[in-house]
């Protein structure tokens, strides 16, 4: 039947159930709408709906993918959407999905892979360097064609070719390329200076990035638990990534991440403030502060970890503030500790610290923290100096502001 009601609760509450057709599996499927009203009137309102039901197109049943000559890129990448993408990071999988529907759905997208020569390919990716796009950029759209393609071969048991295998990529000249420039030491300090008059979490988490290297994310994953506040370590064993609005906490993509770095005596004490910190917001909401809490949480119990733009805009403010160039970035920092650990460290050590896979991969890593890489927090810490020189006691916990000591 086309609709149907009953009657689910007095007075006169009904359930109007509309055919709606059938899924891609045969399987029926309803509209069911509650109504208030007596019999005639949800006998009207059934008529409306099954009416507007009838008005609307045929909906379109998905079928399977047949593997052939009629195959094109888009499907590709749709079928290796949805079965593989799903193993991928978020991060990952928006980038993909950006690249796609910007540069690739609705050109070379359209064309069927058994028709595409790798001399089409080239002439597509020489179009979108002549647009303007960054090499970086090209490079990620003839990765995302390639494995789309691939995928397709292998699906299609070796019926249909991978015209993106023997494709090149255009030339850029070396002048194109802009390399990532390491902030001078003066520069990291007016930035840490700049962020004290920010939120403490922002100031301290800035200060382990600069004092450590680590990445935003693993920075936004730091747990209570990861840091050993006597031995003066952290424990880097996880990541937290932006996800539709969100902040998804993820194992590391490597065991190169994985690591325990040490850390210098004024970032340890900025650690022991922000503690201090967080106890008291959480006491506060009648809360209490876990060991598997995010040190960097903005939520009183640090139940949640800090979303990485946040600290992404926390840095931009801090840079405006200090007077910084805008050449240099939040990741900028991860450049400066390498920069300056050349004389300080071996190269291979301080890859380690770095979590680079290639160092990692040479060894089996450990837990320990070697002598080092004590050395190289050290060193920092002689940098940079020693804490802020705010005080705990001018903190207020119930509002999260700086209080003025006079």
């Amino acid at each position: 039947m086309a609709g149907s009601m009953r009657l689910v609760a007095q007075p006169d509450t009904w359930e109007l159930r509309v055919f709606v057709g059938r899924d891609s599996l045969g399987k029926v499927k309803h509209r069911y709408v509650r109504f208030r009203g007596t019999k005639r009137q949800a006998e009207r309102e059934l008529a409306r709906l099954v009416s507007e039901q009838e008005a609307k197109p045929a909906p379109i049943v998905e079928t399977e993918l047949k593997w052939n000559s009629t195959t094109t890129i888009n499907d590709a990448i749709i079928a290796w959407r949805d079965n593989g993408w799903a193993d991928l990071s978020p991060s990952t999988t928006r980038r993909y999905e950006s690249l796609w529907k910007v540069q690739i759905k609705d050109s070379i997208g359209r064309r069927r892979i058994a028709s595409l020569s790798s001399y089409d390919v080239e002439k597509y990716l020489r179009s979108l360097k002549d647009d303007g796009l960054a090499e970086a950029s090209v490079r990620q759209v003839r990765a995302v064609l390639g494995r789309a393609c691939r995928l397709a071969r292998k699906w299609s048991g070796g019926a249909l070719p991978n015209p993106i295998a023997d494709s090149e990529l255009p030339s850029w000249s070396i002048e194109s390329h802009t390399p990532v420039r390491a902030p001078s030491l003066d520069e990291v300090q007016r930035l840490l200076v700049g962020a004290h008059s920010l939120d403490p979490r922002i100031s301290c988490i800035l200060r382990l990035i600069v004092a450590t290297g680590m990445r935003r994310g693993e920075a936004c994953a730091i747990r209570w638990n990861d840091c050993d506040l006597m031995l003066g370590t952290i424990r880097i064993d996880e990541s937290v990534v932006s996800n539709q609005g969100s902040a998804t906490v993820k194992s590391p993509k490597t065991r190169a991440s994985i690591r325990s770095v040490a850390i210098d005596e004024g970032t340890l004490d900025e650690l022991l403030r922000l503690r201090k910190i967080q106890e008291d917001l959480a006491q506060a909401a009648d809360m209490t502060l876990d060991a598997d809490a995010f040190v960097f949480s903005f939520e009183p119990g640090g139940l949640a970890p800090p979303h990485p733009d946040s600290i992404s805009h926390g840095f931009m403010k801090a840079r405006a503030r200090s007077q910084i160039a805008g050449d240099i970035h939040l990741h900028s920092l991860r450049h400066f500790q390498a920069t300056a650990l050349d004389a300080v460290i071996s190269e291979k050590q301080k890859q380690s610290r770095l979590g680079w896979t290639n160092a990692v991969m040479a060894r089996h890593y450990t837990d320990s923290v070697p002598d080092e890489d004590r050395r190289a927090a050290e060193h920092i810490g002689r940098l940079l100096g020693k804490g802020t020189g705010i005080d705990v006691d001018l903190k207020e916990p119930h509002t999260g502001q700086i209080m003025d000591p006079d």
